[in-house]
């Protein structure tokens, strides 16, 4: 099974989605591989979205083709198609992700160690287990690596790091789909919808605060 990625989002609308996700992640130590520390200096308090950016102008992106082929792989396992929605690489999630841990913020800086080391600990897993990179194995496959890390109050010691990876991971992916129209309608939030004409508060909530 081999992984494909989408063409890539507009950056002004991959930073939008930093700007609009909340990931609620705790800060795990993971120290490893060693991701290089992001010198950009960010975009201030009062970004231009009406500004298309591209690769660059604000920040250099982190990860590699071959890392983004591992995310995105990695995202479908968590959101995969259903009949309600698309996959998380639909929406491209993984280049929010990307956009997420390449920002010169310390939480985001964080994240980006702790992601980059856990895409190589996700290859070398799957090249240990199945002698395959984690993008060519079967959803079965994929699905055995993911169980061992996807729970970490019972995740064995030896996976402690793998699922610290997890966790946060996860939360970047649900965080990214779930802050797109797609993910709105998929869990049926319907937000901010012009109403054909407003009639008002219905007569039993008016007669509850004593108005009728």
């Amino acid at each position: 099974m081999n992984a494909t990625i989408p063409k890539r989002l507009p950056r002004r609308e991959a930073i939008k989605w930093v700007l609009a996700a909340s990931a609620t992640v705790s800060l795990l130590d993971w120290r490893g591989f060693g991701a290089p520390p992001v010198m950009a200096k960010g975009y201030g308090t009062d970004p231009d979205l009406l500004e298309t950016y591209n690769a660059g102008d604000l920040w250099p992106l982190t990860l590699s083709e071959a890392q983004r082929r591992t995310a995105t792989a990695l995202g479908d396992v968590i959101i995969p198609a259903d009949d309600k929605s698309p996959a998380a690489s639909g929406l491209q999630v993984v280049d929010f992700i990307d956009e997420w841990i390449s920002a010169p913020y310390p939480e985001q800086q964080h994240h980006r160690e702790i992601i980059v080391n856990g895409l190589t600990w996700i290859e070398a897993e799957s090249a240990k287990r199945f002698k395959k990179s984690f993008t060519a194995l079967s959803k079965t496959q994929q699905q055995a690596i993911c169980d061992d890390i996807c729970f970490a109050p019972k995740a064995a010691p030896k996976f402690a790091k793998a699922a610290a990876f997890f966790s946060v991971f996860r939360n970047l992916t649900t965080g990214g789909f779930y802050t797109t129209a797609a993910g709105w309608k998929d869990i049926g939030y319907v937000g901010n919808v012009a109403l054909p004409r407003f009639e008002g508060p219905p007569p039993e909530v008016l007669k509850y605060v004593g108005l009728i």
